[in-house]
C-alpha cells in the first residue's frame, strides 16, 4: 500500500567465536540482544511520515518501552527453548539452571530499585530545587538525599556525584531525566503484563493483543503524546502493579 520498511542495523559488541567454537553468548549478552532488537522494532515499523517524529523519536521517558519489553522473553521458557539451546546436544536449558536464572534475576530487586530511585531524585532536585545558599555543600546535599535510598549508612567521604556522568556527560543527555530509566521500566513491565493477562490457557501469545501493541506503540512513533499511545494501548493510565510482580516484590 505504499509503504516502503525502513532499513536498521544492530551492532553489538559480543563475545566472539574461540577457534573451533562459535560464538557462545551469555544471557546477559542474549537480553541486551533483545532489547536492541525492540528499538530496531520501533524504528522499522513505524507509519509515520514525518522523519523527526518517527519510530523511535518519541519523548526521553518512553523511548525505552520497546527495548525493555523485549528482555522479558529471555526469562520465559517458551521463547528460550526456541532459541536458548546447547550448541553440541541441542538441549533446552535445563529447568534447575532457569529457576537459579530466575532467582538471580530479583535477588535484593528491592535495593536495586531504592538505588535507582535515589540517583532519579538527586538529579532532579539538583536541576529543579537544589541552591548552594540555602542546601550548602553539593556533594553533602547529593549524601543526604542518597542516603534516604539506602539500607546502610553512607560514609562521610561518599563521592558518588562526582562520577555520575549521567549528569554531566552531555548538554542534552541525561540530566534531569535519569528517572526515565525506572519509568520506562514501569511502562515496559505493564506492556509486557497485558499480553500475560490475554494469552491462552496453554500460554499461547494473543495475536490480537500483538497487533494492538504494534498499532499503539510501534507503529505511532512521536506523532501524539506518549500517554496517548500507552492509554491507546492499554485503556488506562500505567501501573506499578506489574512490575513490582516482576521484580519479585509483589
Amino acid at each position: 500500500g505504499g509503504f516502503t520498511p525502513h532499513l536498521g542495523l544492530i551492532c553489538g559488541n559480543l563475545t566472539p567465536p574461540v577457534g573451533d567454537t562459535p560464538a557462545l553468548l551469555t544471557h546477559d549478552e542474549a537480553e541486551t540482544l533483545f532489547h536492541e532488537f525492540g528499538h530496531l522494532l520501533h524504528h522499522a515499523l513505524t507509519r509515520v511520515p514525518v522523519r523527526s517524529l518517527a519510530g523511535t523519536n518519541v519523548p526521553w521517558d518512553f523511548v525505552e518501552l520497546p527495548s525493555q519489553f523485549m528482555e522479558n522473553y529471555c526469562w520465559e521458557r517458551e521463547a528460550l527453548d526456541r532459541f536458548a539451546r546447547h550448541f553440541q546436544s541441542n538441549d533446552p536449558i535445563p529447568p534447575e539452571l532457569l529457576s537459579r536464572l530466575l532467582r538471580a534475576r530479583t535477588y535484593r530487586a528491592a535495593t536495586a530499585q531504592m538505588r535507582q530511585l535515589g540517583f532519579a531524585t538527586v538529579d532532579l532536585l539538583l536541576h529543579t530545587s537544589y541552591d548552594a545558599a540555602r542546601d550548602g555543600d553539593v556533594l553533602a546535599f547529593a549524601r543526604q538525599v542518597l542516603g534516604e535510598h539506602t539500607p546502610a549508612p553512607l560514609p562521610d567521604d561518599y563521592g558518588m556525584l562526582a562520577g555520575f556522568n549521567h549528569l554531566f556527560g552531555s548538554a542534552v543527555g541525561y540530566a534531569a531525566g535519569y528517572y526515565s530509566y525506572k519509568w520506562a521500566e514501569v511502562l515496559s513491565a505493564d506492556a509486557y503484563a497485558a499480553f500475560e493477562e490475554s494469552a491462552g490457557k496453554d500460554g499461547t501469545p494473543s495475536v490480537e493483543t500483538g497487533r494492538k501493541y504494534r498499532e499503539a506503540i510501534l507503529e505511532a512513533g512521536g506523532s501524539r503524546p506518549a500517554m496517548e499511545s500507552f492509554k491507546a494501548f492499554r485503556g488506562r493510565e500505567p501501573s506499578l502493579d506489574a512490575l513490582l510482580r516482576h521484580q519479585g516484590m509483589a
